[in-house]
């Protein structure tokens, strides 16, 4: 573990010399390049700064515990204890630090929320889950664009998707994606019965330019005019646009712009985004042998979560984490189960490693 700290610390320190060059910026995807990695190493290596100061305080300590002074002697005792417990709290740290990281975790994401099962009460909660997820952003300071939206007559989302920017966005909420099932008494029923019903949650992360490319030639661009609730028309030119990628069968409509246009671009970056998702797919599933993790793996089929509300009770079933707060957790408040979810993932990764 030392040496490859040692070389991490080394690469650290070429690159603090390579940002000072002043002609770096002008080549802007290598000028991020070199930030990026910067910033990932900046924790490792402060970690690991920390963690030989610790050492030498140890070394120190057991040198006064070879003075005759009885007082000095106890000192450096008291000392020394303190110390192995903060190493072995570093070097778990460390451990955790130096996991490879996901080169994903730090791109945007295409979040889609889409009502399942349970009619109008389905819909109305997919209102919810963007409602929290719009908050939690908030609190993050990210930005959120609405791609495309399906309202329905009630007030509810058939399906809704955002675009979502800023800092470690897909490496927070990639664990989103899945099933959430609410438990609750719907206002339409008169007999106080409570209902279940589901919504599907995927997050994407969004593709650059430079990282899938798509050829005009695989697409077809139909136009059409938008829709509102109930399929009433909202829009007397042929703004909506559905755009199909011929070679996998993919197809994304955009209709909320006025512009075709623009449509036309918005449909284009979900359509990336699904693309860039489907070869990721198949990456992760070339290394599925090494590593099986229930919480990153994102799969849309399966039950993460349970949204009781007559409880006020949350559950995630990958980490059995039960909260009595789901008041506030509606109202963006997710912090606590996105960070178990992260540490979770990290100690099974560390196992598998270790392993």
């Amino acid at each position: 573990m030392i040496e490859k700290l040692e070389t991490m610390a080394g690469r650290f320190k070429a690159l603090e010399e390579k940002m000072m060059d002043p002609d770096l910026p002008k080549d802007p995807k290598r000028y991020k390049e070199v930030m990026m990695e910067h910033n990932h190493l900046s924790e490792i290596v402060e970690a690991y700064t920390a963690y030989k100061e610790v050492l030498q305080g140890i070394e120190d300590a057991r040198v006064m515990l070879q003075e005759q002074d009885s007082e000095l002697r106890e000192m450096a005792r008291e000392e020394l204890d303190g110390l192995e417990g903060k190493k072995e709290g570093l070097e778990a740290d460390l451990r955790l630090l130096l996991i490879p990281k996901d080169p994903l975790d730090g791109k945007n994401a295409i979040m889609e929320i889409r009502a399942g099962t349970g009619g109008d009460e389905a819909s109305l909660f997919a209102g919810d889950l963007y409602r929290m997820y719009s908050r939690y952003a908030e609190t993050m300071s990210w930005k959120i664009e609405v791609m495309t939206a399906h309202e329905t007559e009630v007030g509810g989302l058939k399906e809704i998707i955002l675009s979502i920017s800023g800092k470690d966005v897909f490496g927070t909420l990639k664990y989103e994606s899945g099933g959430h099932r609410v438990q609750r008494v719907p206002t339409t029923e008169s007999g106080g019965r409570i209902h279940t019903s589901a919504c599907t949650v995927a997050v994407l992360p969004e593709a650059e330019e430079t990282d899938i490319a798509i050829e005009e030639k695989d697409l077809r661009i139909d136009v059409f005019r938008s829709s509102g609730p109930g399929g009433q028309s909202v829009n007397t030119t042929d703004s909506a646009v559905r755009v199909t990628h011929i070679p996998t069968g993919l197809v994304v409509s955009c209709q909320d712009e006025k512009s075709q246009h623009k449509n036309k671009a918005k449909a284009l970056r979900v359509l990336k985004a699904r693309l860039y998702e489907l070869e990721e797919s198949k990456r992760q599933a070339e290394l599925s042998a090494q590593r099986k993790s229930m919480i990153g793996s994102g799969d849309r089929s399966e039950r993460i979560r349970t949204y009781n509300f007559p409880q006020n009770r949350l559950t995630d079933h990958r980490i059995n984490l039960t909260l009595y707060r789901l008041d506030q957790i509606m109202q963006g408040d997710l912090s606590e189960i996105i960070e178990t979810l992260r540490m979770t993932d990290r100690e099974e990764a560390l196992q598998s490693q270790e392993g």
